[in-house]
């Protein structure tokens, strides 16, 4: 057995908020221990922002040559996606972006680091596998999500994917299921599909790329819902494999049955925090009914103990830059135990890079009040940029509260909507009223002058 390992602050887990909560650690002058089971390289980098976004990239190069005509350019002979040289620079790319987290991890001490899964003996000791033990004042835990694979899709074997095993193919299917109309369903079903690939995509709700707002809502199911071959409110009833292909059976409310065959089913239908390997039944941690440590969510950390949670595993945080706020919250917070405090978030903003795209700021539509708050909008098929570019759909909702006339959120669907987030995100931060927001420049002709649009309706409604 190895010698016992002493730290200031164990930090299990070096995807994107372990990483921040170890550099906190250590600015703060303590001994951190960075402890990872996996692969390093962030589930961001390995798995998820980066690689899903370099496989849009292609599909958004295929559908750029399919719009081409209708500006008057005419392409001699057939446009081909080739599957295998897409996925080679998905993986390429992929691989790069891995490197650069790696080469940050293998840079630090030592001393700094270890490489081993481990589990919890008792109150502030871990313990490895080999039965090394970790002796540590305080922890940070950052152990992300898995995957929730449903039983009902387990007779497919290896037919059955997530989103994880998407960035490995060595081609592109000929046709894939996809379980869910999330943000990872909507961008990987609208990019497969714009590659070539039938898709199917089931969502047992109404829901759609986490949409709050029904008229927003409505028109990004209006505009996606055709490629993506959008079957909501569906029940799977029957699944099972044939060969090389997964039968799958689903039914809607009027009760009829429907069959497919796939080579795929992506299941994107959520993730559940990776806590059960850790085994914090051992500690003193108060757990709830799924056995979740109850955390304080301004200061993240475990009621009454030296542990503090952060990033995915959270169950609140599913972004990467809000995991990695977390991860520097964590570790400042551990650093300074038993000083903690709550330290000051960014404004919410999320993004989903369909085309169009899809954004929401601040709380969206599910903290609009008709009795406190006005509703602005912009159609973008009215919109003179986006018209310009062939981009004019969607719309845009912004909401602004009567009583101090600040903006407090939006969501859309339409063009450049990654950007107008930005900018809108920025002015709910800043806590801007409509009035000075109407002050600002505006350059014309742009995208934004839709903003402006949206923010002189709610402005009229509040003379």
């Amino acid at each position: 057995m190895s010698e016992p390992v002493t730290c200031d602050v164990a930090i299990v887990g070096a995807g994107s908020a372990g990483l921040p909560a170890y550099r906190a650690v250590r600015d703060a002058g303590l001994k951190p221990l960075l402890i990872e089971g996996g692969l390093h390289g962030t589930m961001c980098a390995r798995v998820g922002c980066m690689p899903s976004k370099l496989l849009i990239a292609a599909a958004e190069a295929a559908a750029a040559i399919g719009h081409a005509p209708a500006f008057g350019v005419r392409l001699e002979g057939t446009a081909r996606v080739d599957g295998v040289a897409v996925m080679e620079r998905v993986r390429r790319e992929r691989d790069r972006f891995v490197g650069f987290v790696v080469d940050d991890v293998q840079a630090m001490p030592p001393e700094h680091r270890l490489d081993a899964s481990v589990e919890f003996l008792r109150d502030g000791v871990l313990q490895t596998a080999q039965g090394q033990r970790i002796h540590a004042s305080r922890i940070v835990l950052a152990t992300g999500t898995r995957p929730i694979v449903p039983d009902i899709y387990a007779p497919l074997g290896d037919l059955a994917i997530v989103n994880d095993d998407v960035f490995d193919w060595h081609d592109l299917p000929r046709s894939i299921l996809i379980v869910g109309s999330g943000v990872i369903g909507v961008e990987l079903g609208l990019a497969l599909a714009r590659l070539g690939v039938r898709v199917r995509v089931l969502n047992r709700s109404g829901s759609f790329a986490h949409l709050q707002d029904p008229a927003v809502r409505a028109s990004a199911v209006g505009l996606l819902a055709a490629e993506l071959a959008l079957v909501q409110n569906a029940q799977v009833t029957a699944v099972r494999r044939d060969g090389n292909q997964a039968v799958v059976s689903w039914q809607v409310e009027d009760g009829v049955a429907h069959t497919e065959s796939f080579d795929k089913v992506l299941l994107t239908a959520g993730r559940s925090p990776a806590l059960a390997d850790l085994h914090l039944e051992r500690t003193s941690m108060p757990l709830d009914a799924r056995g979740m440590p109850r955390v304080d969510p301004a200061t993240l950390q475990v009621h009454g103990h030296a542990v503090f949670l952060a990033g995915d595993v959270t169950g609140r945080h599913a972004i990467q830059h809000e995991a990695s706020d977390d991860g520097r919250l964590a570790g400042h917070n551990a650093a300074a135990w038993p000083d903690v405090e709550a330290l000051p978030r960014r404004a919410p903003i999320a993004v989903v890079f369909s085309n169009p795209q899809i954004m929401q700021v601040g709380g969206g539509y599910a903290q609009f009040d008709p009795e406190a708050m006005v509703l602005g909008a912009v159609d973008w098929t009215r919109q003179g940029r986006s018209r310009v570019m062939l981009r004019n759909q969607g719309l845009l909702h912004v909401y602004v509260r009567r009583a101090d006339k600040r903006f407090v959120g939006a969501e859309m669907v339409g063009p450049d909507a990654e950007h107008v987030a930005h900018l809108l995100a920025w002015a709910l931060q800043m806590g801007l009223t409509v009035t000075q927001m109407l002050r600002l420049p505006f350059y014309h002709p742009t995208i934004e002058e839709g903003i402006r649009t949206a923010l002189r309706e709610a402005a009229r409604q509040l003379d």
